[in-house]
């Protein structure tokens, strides 16, 4: 898949695309990615790509014609048919299944809106899909790319070190993921001895999966209940996990 990404700050994706576990993705083109810096297709010397806004207000407001340009410039290297993604507060929130979509197909135009946002008629006439990480604003579209590109590398065959990895996450069966040990097996603290719980070290692999899907279900419902009742509407829920939700009184 390819991503071609419409950016004033081409540099911020550099430690992104080289470093960690997903570089792998990127280093074998598995999602391949390109940068466009968008100063490069202003037509004046002062490569400007913004301009005040009508109406008045506060900020600057990103100009069409650079970014029709560059848009034309994208499609002429990879082709016309690829959605063009907008990162605004207003757009869906991006969440596990988003990350599936965009894992599964041929990829798309990620534009990264800086200032006060983008022109509004470059939106309606070239933005496919809006998307955003949440109810908080942002300096700009970048830091959402790179959370999209993440989510979605990472999905890809090889890149994570156990492919059953991405399978126990957080949302990939609906609920937050459980709780998770490693050594030492007793963590000596100033207010006492803290031990992993015994049903990991014991080796009986059927009760410590129905540990593991207990706590899941805990940790859900008392951070996440809307993740709970999703699971219920959608059938997710067996009677033993209603069971034991009962008895938590949740």
């Amino acid at each position: 898949m390819r991503f071609d990404i419409v950016t004033l700050f081409p540099d911020l994706f550099t430690p992104h695309l080289t470093l960690g576990v997903t570089r792998r993705a990127y280093e074998s083109k598995q999602v391949d990615v390109h940068l466009w810096p968008l100063r490069e297709f202003a037509d004046d010397n002062y490569r400007r790509v913004d301009d005040r806004p009508y109406g008045g207000g506060p900020g600057m407001v990103m100009l069409v014609e650079p970014l029709e340009r560059c848009l034309a410039a994208v499609c002429a290297a990879r082709g016309e048919g690829a959605p063009v993604v907008h990162f605004t507060p207003t757009g869906r929130r991006i969440d596990q299944a988003v990350v599936r979509e965009f894992s599964a197909g041929p990829g798309a135009v990620l534009l990264c809106g800086r200032y006060e946002g983008i022109d509004q008629r470059f939106i309606d006439r070239h933005v496919d899909l809006e998307l955003s990480l949440g109810d908080f604003v942002l300096s700009g579209g970048e830091l959402p790319a790179m959370a999209l590109l993440d989510g979605v590398a990472r999905l890809q065959p090889g890149v994570l070190g156990d492919a059953q990895s991405h399978e126990q996450d957080s949302f990939e069966d609906g609920l937050l993921d459980c709780p998770h040990y490693s050594r030492p097996e007793v963590l000596e603290t100033p207010a006492g001895a803290i031990p992993v719980p015994p049903v990991l070290m014991s080796g009986h692999h059927a009760e410590i999966a129905k540990w593991r899907r207990e706590r899941s279900l805990e940790l859900t419902a008392r951070r996440r209940p809307d993740l709970i009742e999703s699971a219920r509407r959608e059938g997710r829920l067996s009677k033993a996990d209603e069971r034991f939700l009962a008895k938590l009184g949740l």
